[in-house]
């Protein structure tokens, strides 16, 4: 309550209280606003913020800073780099506060960590996503490399070039253009593409080339990427592809024998694809073609040389010119010598004489022969060695077929098995011959043609079929021999060395016999009768049951030259049987090499036709075909089947 006495007492009358009241609040108001003023002025001592500083002096390699706190503050002296103005007492630094006492009761604070927040915050305010920044890139950390660009981004190694670098600490130090990508403020980080960046130009890049490019054009790029294939070549802002057949016209087998990495060149266009955005591009294009007149330079039929470039299993390339190839087949490597591969003769870089075959424009390709720059030897083989003419050589191969003689270097004749000898059966031609033996024969015939020669070993000898084995083995003598083979239609006996005759089953005994084992053994030596001597089909037919007189009184009747076998005429008049299942087949065939020397002789007539071939037989003399087919079978020891077609063959 307000003493009015009090008031009066003082003389001051209530205006002048009320005046005075209310100046006394004005002026609380005003020093309020001050303190508030000041208040605002005072740095806030909290940790982690930016404070600003005056440097008082330097103790040791630490700098004490005045940041207005009742403890002077330290800042580590190495937060300096060595690149900036060390601090001199009385600057002024902006200063990050991280401990406000520590143990010794001095305040903690980081000049490297306040700029870096300044950093981070100049970059912020002046960019954002996918705004274009510069930077220098600082050194390569794990999963990328750091650019700086006032504060250090992180480049994604993605995301440095189109194409993945084998190294990207090649940038290191490098100023590059980057995108940022992304900007993440609580962690304080940005993440930048340069290949980004790179993409959005050459897209830009692209669509004004593929509006103005057209083929024939001559544009330069520059090489950025080599690949077995080709190079891909950076027009300006796409990529074309020269295949390595459109570098050169020579051959090469790797395009970085002619390109690097990063090379300007100037390239054609050859072909444009819009909508797939890929383009074709030639080098060699620039040039005229070699092949434009190459039947001027090289007509049918001239002799040229060339050196060795490629060599396959069929062939050998010859390199005529750069970009002129032709290819030297193995088949015309040699007139006479046996080539197993074209190394057998040539080797790359040799220089080596051809003669042009052929030429095929539109392929372009040639072919070519070495064999045609010497004399063919085959012209003067008939001239050598005409039919008759007895020749020394040498066996050289050896096959289930015949062996094949080497007459002279690259000539070779063929010895069938069917030639060697008259009356021995050969299975195959090392039961007579080993290889490298020398050896004599005649020449039954010459294939000029076909570059084959038939040669005989039995022709140097007289053929005993003629006279010897007629005159010595006469019908109805008795002569021994010894059992060297059963079946079941008869018995090979040998009657001597390499000579055979054949006992029918029905000539074995006078009863029937069902099986030749139980009337005589292999081996066992028994004394037969002489039926037939067929010196036409070189068969000789045998019997153990008939008699002289019977032989006689057979022929009497009217039987074939070798009589019948007893009274009952008209059993033994039906054609003999043999053969496997029964007995139901004809004898055995007069070609047969297992009757090669035999006959069976039926007590009737016996059409030699109706001695068909059994299961056995198979051809004494074969003609040329069988001899080649039989060589496309054979397992023989070195030559393939494809030699043993070209050998001659007896005809």
């Amino acid at each position: 309550m307000v003493d009015r006495n009090l008031i009066r007492e003082f003389s001051i009358s209530d205006d002048e209280f009320e005046s005075y009241f209310d100046t006394a609040l004005q002026e609380g108001e005003d020093d309020s606003q001050e303190i508030d003023a000041i208040y605002r002025e005072m740095p806030s001592y909290e940790t982690g913020s930016i404070l600003t500083g005056v440097v008082l002096r330097q103790e040791g390699t630490d700098v004490l800073v005045d940041v207005g706190y009742k403890s002077e503050g330290i800042v580590p002296g190495n937060e300096w780099d060595a690149d900036e103005d060390f601090p001199q007492p009385g600057d002024s630094i902006e200063v990050l506060l991280e401990e406000v006492e520590d143990e010794m009761g001095m305040v903690l604070l980081s000049k490297r960590k306040a700029d870096r927040i300044r950093d981070w915050e100049k970059v912020i305010s002046k960019h954002e996503e996918n705004d274009i920044v510069t930077g220098k890139v600082v050194r390569k950390i794990k999963g990328g490399l750091l650019v700086n660009i006032g504060v250090n981004v992180f480049l994604p190694a993605s995301q440095v070039d189109i194409r993945r670098p084998s190294d990207i600490g090649d940038y290191i130090g490098r100023t590059v253009q980057c995108m940022i990508l992304k900007i993440d403020e609580t962690r304080r980080n940005i993440v930048v593409s340069r290949r980004k960046l790179i993409e959005d130009q050459r897209q830009e890049m692209k669509r004004s080339l593929l509006s103005r490019i057209e083929v024939g054009q001559i544009r330069r790029g520059v090489v950025k990427n080599i690949a077995d294939f080709g190079a891909f070549v950076d027009l300006g802002g796409i990529d074309g592809l020269l295949h390595i057949t459109d570098i050169t016209w020579a051959r090469i087998n790797h395009p970085s024998e002619k390109l690097s990495i990063d090379d300007e060149i100037d390239v054609m266009i050859l072909n444009v694809d819009t909508e797939r955005e890929k383009i074709a591009l030639g080098l060699k294009q620039k040039e005229p073609s070699p092949w434009d007149a190459v039947e001027e330079r090289y007509p049918v039929g001239d002799k040229v040389s060339g050196e060795v470039v490629n060599v396959m299993t069929y062939g050998a390339f010859v390199k005529l010119e750069d970009g002129i190839e032709g290819l030297v087949h193995i088949s015309e490597m040699s007139w006479t010598k046996r080539i197993n591969h074209p190394n057998d003769l040539v080797h790359i870089g040799d220089i080596v004489d051809v003669m042009v075959l052929g030429i095929n424009k539109e392929k372009k390709e040639i072919s070519l022969g070495m064999k045609q720059t010497t004399p063919n030897p085959w012209d003067e083989v008939a001239a050598k060695y005409p039919p008759g003419a007895n020749i020394d050589g040498t066996v050289r191969n050896l096959t289930n077929y015949g062996a094949f003689i080497e007459i002279e270097e690259g000539i070779d004749g063929l010895l069938h098995i069917s030639d060697m000898s008259w009356t021995r059966k050969i299975s195959h031609a090392s039961e007579m011959l080993q290889k490298g033996d020398s050896i004599k024969c005649q020449v039954i015939s010459v294939d000029q043609e076909r570059k084959r020669i038939a040669l005989g070993l039995k022709q140097l000898e007289e053929d005993p079929w003629e006279k010897d084995i007629p005159d010595r083995f006469q019908p109805g003598s008795i002569v021994q021999g010894k059992v060297t083979k059963l079946t079941n239609f008869g018995v090979f006996v040998e009657l001597e060395d390499n000579l055979e005759g054949l006992l029918h089953v029905s000539e074995l005994a006078d009863h029937k016999v069902e099986n030749p084992e139980d009337v005589v053994k292999v081996g066992e030596d028994i004394e037969v009768r002489i039926l037939r001597v067929d010196t036409a089909d070189r068969k000789i037919g045998l019997s153990r049951k008939l008699s002289e007189e019977e032989e006689q009184a057979a022929a009497a009747d009217g039987g074939t030259e070798g009589g019948t076998a007893s009274g009952d005429s008209a059993a033994l008049r039906e054609p003999l049987k043999g053969g496997i299942g029964g007995g139901q087949g004809p004898l055995f065939s007069m070609d047969s090499p297992e009757a090669e020397t035999a006959t069976a002789e039926a007590a009737t007539e016996e059409p030699a036709a109706e001695a068909a071939a059994t299961e056995e037989a198979t051809t004494e003399e074969p003609v040329a075909e069988t001899a080649e087919a039989e060589a496309a079978d054979s397992d023989a020891e070195e030559a393939p089947a494809e030699e043993a077609e070209e050998k001659p063959v007896s005809e």
